[in-house]
């Protein structure tokens, strides 16, 4: 560690998840230390169940901004990552409001960029692996490419006892050094709700920054479910498409233009291919009914 406390600004979006929002703050703010100097920003999303009121009182660190229920997580973080590159930190730390990090979480996390700083990756992001708190199955995290032919697939990573380099990272918990923040900038206003912190690991390692899996767990989170998706073949194609279509499934406009930027010159082709996967998924479902199976 350095001998100056470490600034370290917290990004977090919420929307209705109160009790959430502060055991995740709760955990975050457990962290602050001589060393660790911790400051929220969190983009409240017009909550109705006091989130807000709630976070503005219990913790002096925080910065609550208000939106008006329209900005979903990915202009939510973006809007709240903004407020924060312009106040300055050594670090930005994304964090989903429905994670909770273990006592020692951001140590590990500055301690993983800094030695690997030392060993000669000074534009490094570090990514947080999560578990399911029940099963302690990883959840979210750090993910390699698993396909020589196809851009957009990728395996999550499980963390080990050192750091691993991957190719593209979940935005659950992810540590941004202020140089790879100044290089990359914030995250792209053309996505609405998902796709954005992967659109970001592509974005900076194409300016230089690599991406690393810190060791072990950092702390827990659940998986979204299924079930009610877009990905649930229990549900009429109509159903599906529309779930698909709104701004927390995949929209086409987000789709397209994260295929635009990272596909080449095949991206209408691979900018169409979950929607023909989803057409083909509903039609095997109906001749052959079975649960919840997603589409890839």
């Amino acid at each position: 560690m350095k001998d100056k406390s470490v600034r370290i600004a917290a990004i977090l979006a919420s929307y209705n998840r109160k009790e959430l929002t502060l055991q995740c703050l709760d955990a975050l703010f457990a962290q602050q230390s001589d060393t660790l100097d911790i400051r929220a920003y969190l983009l409240d999303d017009g909550s109705t169940d006091g989130t807000a009121e709630a976070v503005t009182e219990q913790f002096d660190n925080a910065v609550v901004i208000t939106g008006d229920g329209s900005y979903f997580w990915n202009e939510g973080m973006r809007t709240a990552f903004a407020t924060a590159l312009d106040a300055g930190a050594d670090y930005y730390l994304w964090l989903n409001d429905d994670t909770t990090l273990e006592p020692d979480a951001l140590q590990r996390l500055v301690d993983t960029q800094q030695g690997l700083e030392q060993s000669g990756h000074p534009l490094s992001i570090i990514v947080g692996s999560v578990q399911d708190p029940e099963t302690g199955d990883l959840t979210y995290g750090g993910m390699k490419r698993d396909s020589k032919w196809h851009p957009f697939h990728f395996k999550l990573v499980t963390p080990g006892t050192a750091p691993k380099k991957c190719d593209v990272m979940h935005g659950n918990c992810v540590l941004i050094p202020h140089e790879v923040a100044a290089l990359a900038g914030n995250m792209d206003a053309g996505y609405s709700h998902a796709i954005g912190d992967i659109d970001y690991a592509l974005k900076a390692g194409s300016k230089g920054a690599s991406i690393w899996i810190a060791p072990g767990f950092v702390g827990t989170c659940s998986t979204n479910p299924v079930a009610g998706s877009w990905l649930d073949t229990s549900l009429s194609l109509r159903e599906r498409w529309k779930q698909m279509s709104g701004p927390k499934g995949l929209p086409p406009s987000d789709w397209m233009l994260f295929s635009r930027k990272h596909a080449g010159i095949l991206w209408p082709v691979f900018g169409s291919l979950p929607y023909i996967r989803l057409v083909l998924s509903s039609i095997k479902a109906k001749i052959r009914p079975q649960e919840l199976h997603p589409v890839a």
